[in-house]
């Protein structure tokens, strides 16, 4: 298993480095183009969810939780 790889994403027209895993980055790539978005573009929506919570997780972890429900919404 691959370590995580550091890559910048902007949001709210700053940029912000983000570490996720191979599998996160290809995952979050594969729902962006599924929903017609910009990586960036979904990552914000992503942060706004996140950011909204009483005890908001960091970025990485909530980008992994999102992509996981996604996906065992569909398995539903």
């Amino acid at each position: 298993m691959a370590g995580p790889i550091k890559r910048s994403v902007m949001i709210a027209g700053h940029a912000t480095s983000v570490s996720l895993e191979p599998v996160f980055w290809d995952g979050l790539k594969r729902a962006a183009e599924e929903d017609a978005l910009p990586i960036s573009a979904l990552v914000a929506r992503i942060d706004a969810e996140r950011i909204a919570a009483d005890d908001p997780p960091n970025l990485a972890s909530a980008i992994r939780v999102w992509l996981m429900e996604r996906l065992l919404a569909r398995d539903a």
